[in-house]
């Protein structure tokens, strides 16, 4: 081990405020354990639009009570700098996982000596609860500590601006140089109080404001059965409480997965979308017989949804990201979200470049705007006239007034409705869905994600898409690529490919990009067809699928995966 590591990380735990993270680091150094300390000290954590995201532990490239200690000072720096902000109020929130309330009180006592005033949530409380209360009580800026779907292991940094929408650049540049300006953290002023912890009130204010989200108010049917499971997360409790106020039957929860537990003993990855997530909540359908199975992610502002299938292994499917997002937006329109009515022809539905065109349709149809974006709800909350907006990773916003953010909660409200509307009709989810193929055209969407363990094969291979564009995919045409790093379309740069496929039959496009908060590559895959007669649905499905697969299958040999 070198001499400037050693002096590195003995000069980091000498100045660590956390008893156990100072132990974890000293044992290291003792050890001389080199490539564990090499990780560590490869560079300090990057904060970014997505905030801060990493392994809990010591040393700067890990979340513990230093970074974020220097993260908050950066942050309170910036605040600083503007009149209209420097003495302005910070709400700050947090989840269960381990630290979080560690990290959340850091930030409060960094705030209030810097000159801010800080205010932190009551308790363990969802993502959509802090996003409102920003709104709500007119901050200047919000912090929420939350890893939403990672792994047990990792604790994260999301921040807010006094519009309620994450920071987008150049403001994350702005605060980064801030924190990377941050000097012993001896030097940063820490009082033992002076904030303020708020009380039940501000839940409370969230819940009144869930009524805002159904468009039908108090007159539509309060029917629709569900399962709940809170993927060991901080969702249970507000979401019952939002279910009871809007009068629908108390969800049937996935007990073993009710109570906030950090260490999400039932799942590999806490998030509906992985591999074996939602094998509970499915049991227990098969057990309650209910019209919905609803789960959020841990930090709840998410939101994933299973509808009973015949066909379905265990007679349970998960909807896709893209299907709730049409279904809701359906579910909108139908409630009166169209040109002149509910904001008129201002109002807008947005999605972003990676989810499903079927938005546009049917947000034409309706006479309603309609914009895409990057991906993110840092800029789909940005979009003027924002009315609806959703993506396919399982993110809905149907109140932008209140929540500018996604928000499990208020689409779990909104996805009951629908199904109670539609049971009231003896017709379930799919058959929205065969209606919406039928007007619209079939949108199929699917998905290649590859985690991987060396960031290296990631840039290899869009490395490669570049040098050695596709012709063709899955039989299709490849009409056009645009690389988004360019800025195609007008947004801004982004790394990223879009290609347009085109054929006899069917149309497609294919977005791939590197995950912005995992070691992922991604790659978002659509085919569009229109289809006759509803007796040939199933037809045109099953050949989507097909199509869907030699997409995976020709972009995977592209890309060298």
């Amino acid at each position: 081990m070198t001499n400037p590591l050693l002096t590195q990380a003995r000069a980091w735990a000498a100045e660590d405020p956390d008893p156990e993270t100072r132990a974890e680091l000293t044992t290291l150094i003792t050890t001389a354990d080199t490539e564990e300390l090499a990780s560590r000290f490869s560079g300090p954590l990057q904060f970014g639009t997505a905030g801060l995201r990493a392994r809990l532990g010591a040393g700067p490239a890990r979340m513990n009570r230093s970074v974020v200690i220097r993260a908050a000072s950066g942050l309170a720096t910036y605040l600083r700098q503007d009149p209209a902000t420097r003495d302005g109020l910070v709400v700050i929130g947090y989840d269960a996982r381990h630290k979080s309330d560690v990290f959340a009180t850091d930030t409060a006592a960094v705030m209030t000596g810097a000159g801010l005033r800080a205010a932190v949530l009551p308790g363990p409380l969802p993502t959509p609860v802090l996003a409102f209360a920003i709104r709500s009580l007119g901050a200047v800026a919000g912090v929420m500590v939350t890893a939403s779907h990672n792994p047990p292991q990792d604790n994260g940094y999301k921040v807010y601006l006094g519009d309620g929408a994450q920071i987008v650049s150049p403001v994350d540049q702005d605060i980064a140089a801030l924190i990377a300006a941050v000097g012993p953290l001896a030097d940063v002023p820490r009082p033992d109080g002076g904030w303020q912890t708020l009380d039940g009130s501000i839940v409370e204010a969230y819940l009144e404001r869930t009524d805002a989200a159904l468009p039908s108010g108090s007159g539509g049917p309060r029917t629709a059965r569900t399962v709940y499971t809170a993927m060991h997360g901080v969702g249970t409790s507000t979401l019952l409480a939002a279910f009871a106020r809007a009068g629908f039957p108390t969800p049937a929860l996935v007990a073993e997965q009710a109570a906030p537990d950090p260490d999400f003993p039932t799942v590999a990855f806490p998030n509906p979308e992985e591999p074996g997530a939602m094998d509970l909540a499915f049991a227990a359908a098969r057990e309650h017989s209910p019209d919905l199975v609803i789960a959020n992610d841990p930090d709840a502002d998410r939101l994933a949804v299973g509808v009973p299938d015949a066909a379905a292994d265990g007679g349970w499917r998960m909807l896709r990201g893209d299907e709730v997002g049409a279904l809701l937006a359906a579910h909108l329109v139908r409630g009166g979200v169209r040109a002149g009515a509910d904001g008129g022809a201002d109002a807008v539905f947005a999605t972003s470049i990676v989810s499903s065109s079927l938005l546009a349709r049917i947000a034409a149809a309706a006479g309603v705007g309609h914009e895409e974006t990057l991906t993110g709800f840092k800029w789909l909350a940005r979009v003027k006239g924002l009315r609806y907006g959703y993506e396919e990773a399982l993110g809905y916003c149907v109140d932008p007034e209140g929540v500018r953010d996604k928000d499990g909660i208020t689409a779990a409200l909104l996805m009951a409705e629908l199904a109670s509307a539609l049971k009231a009709q003896g017709r379930g989810a799919a058959d929205l869905l065969d209606d919406l193929a039928m007007e619209h055209g079939l949108h199929a969407t699917d998905q290649l994600s590859v985690r991987v363990e060396d960031l290296a094969v990631i840039a290899h291979a869009m490395r490669r898409l570049r040098e050695a564009p596709p012709e063709a995919l899955g039989g299709l045409r490849v009409t056009g690529t645009e690389d988004l790093a360019d800025g195609a379309g007008g947004l801004p740069p982004t790394e990223g490919l879009r290609y347009a496929l085109e054929g006899e039959a069917a149309r497609g496009r294919v977005v791939v990009r590197p995950s912005g908060t995992e070691p992922k590559l991604k790659c978002y895959l659509e085919v569009v067809t229109e289809v006759p007669s509803r007796d040939r649905l199933d037809g045109a499905r099953a050949r989507a699928a097909d199509l869907l697969g030699a997409l995976k299958r020709d972009l995977a040999r592209s890309a060298g995966l």
